[in-house]
């Protein structure tokens, strides 16, 4: 399956067309993330060393949905029931009903803090190979929360995170000298890629160094949040 395959999964969907825009922004970011580079088995959700993914930017999960029935963590057919009444699909991921989801997500600016916990937790448990990858929106950084973890995750050499920025210039806010640069000041190393591009996707993911956390800056040139 290709990610063009993905895209009619997708519109099983319905229910949530006003964040139709947040949802595709994503999608090629998480096709890449599932299909090339996550350590992740479908048949083995609870595998101590698998990697993690954590999906901050929670609202509209449309393409995280489409993704994970394409990769098998769940059937194609709870797509037609997003949100029903018995249908474990909600507008939020929920990671009691949603095999292969780490955490529960929407209200934005958590999930870069669960990141660099679940990645200390790793740490402190001698597993060392897995990864912590965490997907962000541009306007979930104005959320001061995130401030307090990209300054720790630099300041403690926190090299197993990555987090991965989809900049479609919803943000109300910017920042001198771009995304890239307000994690580059506290210590991580950073990249920005056309977030369309799989193969800059994948080669921008795969830069992360020892000794530091990582951040790609994923340009998608859509209007949403």
């Amino acid at each position: 399956m290709t990610v063009l395959e993905v895209e009619p999964l997708i519109t099983r969907l319905t229910g949530d067309e006003k964040h139709a825009p947040s949802a595709f922004s994503t999608l090629d970011v998480l096709w890449v993330l599932y299909d090339r580079v996550l350590r992740v088995d479908p048949r083995r959700l609870d595998d101590p060393d698998r990697d993690r993914f954590l999906l901050s930017k929670g609202h509209g999960p449309a393409a995280y949905y489409a993704v994970l029935a394409a990769k098998g963590f769940l059937p194609h057919e709870w797509l037609d029931d997003l949100a029903g009444a018995e249908s474990p699909l909600g507008h939020h991921p929920d990671r009691l009903r949603v095999p292969g989801v780490e955490i529960s997500s929407g209200s934005l600016g958590h999930g870069l803090g669960l990141g660099v916990g679940t990645a200390l937790g790793l740490r402190a448990q001698g597993r060392l190979e897995p990864r912590v990858y965490v997907l962000l929106g541009d306007a979930e950084l104005d959320e001061g929360s995130n401030h307090e973890a990209i300054a720790y995750a630099g300041a403690t050499g926190l090299d197993s995170v990555t987090a991965v920025v989809i900049d479609n210039r919803s943000a109300s806010h910017g920042w001198p000298g771009g995304i890239a640069s307000r994690f580059a000041v506290h210590g991580w190393t950073a990249v920005t890629v056309d977030g369309r591009d799989h193969d800059a996707v994948e080669a921008g993911l795969r830069q992360a160094a020892e000794g530091a956390p990582h951040v790609v800056v994923a340009v998608v040139e859509t209007k949403g949040s």
